[in-house]
């Protein structure tokens, strides 16, 4: 081995700590997934005497994932450049995010007729509902209030605040609804 082979060898990143932030793994391994979530939802469920109480204890479970990613996903696909639109956030979410989460796009991106601080982000078949079977005494159950968690955490804390839940429509519909003053920001940014 010559020296050039030594230093190839030498500069080889030794752990994940090392790698570039820049460079990330873009499949999701299904099995992993599954087993992992699952286990949280027994967990959830073992600490829940309701569907509603499981559900928000899975919503906090995902906003902490939210909290974790949020600069992650702005570093690697942004150049930390982050979104100052509702429209413009939401399709990051929709795209960007869901891919890196999940391995696809959520299905559509709409805005109410009635409301104009609420959005929906349409999801047919979440990864997180494709392998949990729920029992009959627990049919509302909609396991996807982990990923409503992420979206509401990962919009909060790029300034977007507002509320997000997980509703059996169209497969899972995430209802994304504003606060006032998220509303008026963007539409003074439109005037300018």
């Amino acid at each position: 081995m010559d020296k050039f082979e030594a230093l190839k060898i030498s500069t080889k990143p030794k752990n994940v700590l090392d790698k570039s932030l820049s460079k990330g793994k873009g499949e999701v391994s299904h099995a992993i997934f599954a087993l992992l979530f699952s286990e949280m939802v027994q967990y959830c469920q073992s600490k829940s005497y309701t569907v509603p109480e499981l559900q928000a204890k899975l919503h906090e479970m995902g906003a902490d994932v939210g909290n974790r990613v949020v600069d992650l996903y702005f570093v690697r696909d942004r150049n930390s450049k982050r979104e100052t639109k509702i429209i413009q956030m939401l399709l990051f979410i929709k795209t960007t995010l869901w891919k890196n989460l999940f391995g696809k796009e959520a299905e559509k991106l709409e805005q109410s007729h009635d409301d104009e601080r609420t959005y929906y982000i349409i999801e047919k078949e979440p990864l997180v509902n494709a392998y949990i079977s729920v029992p009959k005494d627990k049919s509302s159950l909609n396991c996807a209030s982990f990923t409503a968690g992420i979206v509401e955490s990962v919009l909060t804390l790029c300034g977007f605040n507002c509320k997000v839940s997980s509703h059996w429509h169209k497969g899972t519909t995430y209802m994304v609804k504003f606060e006032d003053h998220v509303i008026n920001r963007d539409k003074q940014m439109e005037e300018k």
